[in-house]
């Protein structure tokens, strides 16, 4: 099973508490069910609201499932920002 990071941005990171943390995980969807597990209350509220990068790649609205990852990868936390 890959091992790979997840970085938490903005309200991810506040309701996290850590900036980012490793995870063994096959697919996004695995990776976001165990960030779930460790992390329940408001990092799960979060994550509803959430996109995701996948080794730098937008996810969009492919299905967590079918999002692969890879040895070394990284998947990045990112709520929605407001500003300009």
């Amino acid at each position: 099973m890959p091992k790979v990071t997840v970085r938490y941005w903005a309200a991810a990171k506040a309701a996290a508490q850590v900036a980012e943390e490793p995870y063994d995980a096959d697919s996004l969807a695995e990776a976001l069910a165990a960030v779930r597990a460790r992390h329940p209350g408001e990092l799960t509220r979060v994550l509803q609201r959430c996109s995701f990068l996948v080794d730098g790649d937008p996810v969009g609205t492919r299905a967590h499932e079918t999002v692969r990852l890879a040895e070394g990868g990284t998947v990045e936390v990112l709520p929605p920002f407001a500003g300009g």
